[in-house]
């Protein structure tokens, strides 16, 4: 990026970040109405406005995690404290996230926390039943099928072989979850008006809207920034992404808030489409229309380099 566009961002930082405090307001109050007064004529709305609220949620949690709306880290965590997604704890999130951003290594089916590939060597050993599975989980419609599901097997595995080997980063990460779980359950169980079934069925929603998200965020590229995406939905999704469909942007500037990405999108767009080599996508209905029952990518990441094993 030229010098301007790196100082556009670097002002655009500096700026009051009270549509990040509106936004989380308003999600914990449609979270809390959804789960008390919808809930009570209509369970199908309240599940509705449950995963909305919860997939918001997250998206402001990413932007806690970033250093918004604040500079202190202990106080975007305490915005973000009640767990509406129940599964990820925060801490966890932040630190496998923070990893994702080390670009040099995005895709690597080893050291990006977030890629859906596998090492072509492990692929290869894979029972039958689990190759299909996993291809089916890259196209669209079993990323938000059924992809909330195996994401959430892998990330516990994961972490839970990090705490038999000792980590007690990772432990501390689970056991401070437990009270931001608590304090959602407890309303579930004493305020809200809603079955606990149809409040988990609104969990697993929200986590289903963000597969829709990552889909296509990154994929096997030789050159770095390639690798990553750009979205240019500016309607429902970006707001309920929070602009993290600009996601080339977001990587570049990371400390942007998500009001000033489309505005720095815009200032360098060509820029941008030739450092990703041009991996666009037009509106999300665009994803749809490609990928919802062909895959978009292979399991197995086909720029694997031979002999690289951990």
């Amino acid at each position: 990026m030229n010098d301007t566009q790196t100082l556009r961002a670097s002002e655009l930082v500096r700026l009051a970040e009270w549509p990040t405090l509106v936004v989380l307001g308003l999600t914990y109050l449609v979270w809390g109405v959804a789960t008390v007064w919808v809930a009570d004529w209509s369970i199908p709305a309240a599940i509705v406005l449950c995963a909305l609220a919860g997939a918001q949620h997250s998206s402001l949690s990413h932007e806690a995690l970033h250093g918004h709306p604040f500079r202190n880290d202990t106080l975007n965590a305490a915005l973000v404290f009640p767990a509406l997604t129940v599964f990820v704890p925060y801490l966890r999130f932040r630190d496998t996230h923070l990893a994702h951003h080390n670009d040099e290594v995005l895709t690597d089916p080893y050291d990006d926390p977030e890629t859906n590939y596998l090492d072509p060597a492990v692929w290869m050993h894979l029972p039958r039943w689990k190759q299909i599975l996993f291809r089916a989980n890259n196209t669209l419609a079993g990323r938000l099928l059924i992809g909330p599901a195996l994401g959430q097997i892998a990330f516990m595995r994961a972490d839970w072989a990090l705490i038999r080997a000792g980590d007690r980063r990772v432990l501390a990460g689970w056991l401070w979850h437990i009270p931001a779980v608590a304090v959602v359950v407890a309303w579930i169980a004493a305020v809200s008006a809603m079955p606990v079934w149809a409040w988990l069925l609104s969990v697993y929603a929200a986590l289903s809207l963000l597969k829709l998200r990552t889909f296509l965020e990154h994929r096997a590229h030789d050159r770095t920034l390639a690798r990553t995406a750009i979205v240019e939905d500016g309607g429902f999704f970006a707001l309920l992404f929070l602009n993290n469909n600009l996601h080339v942007v977001h990587h570049l500037y990371p400390g942007v808030p998500w009001y000033a990405l489309p505005q720095v999108y815009r200032d360098g767009k060509s820029d941008y489409l030739r450092q990703n080599d041009g991996y666009r996508y037009r509106a999300y209905s665009e994803v749809f229309r490609k990928y919802l029952f062909r895959a978009k990518d292979p399991v197995p990441h086909p720029l694997y380099p031979d002999g690289h094993r951990h």
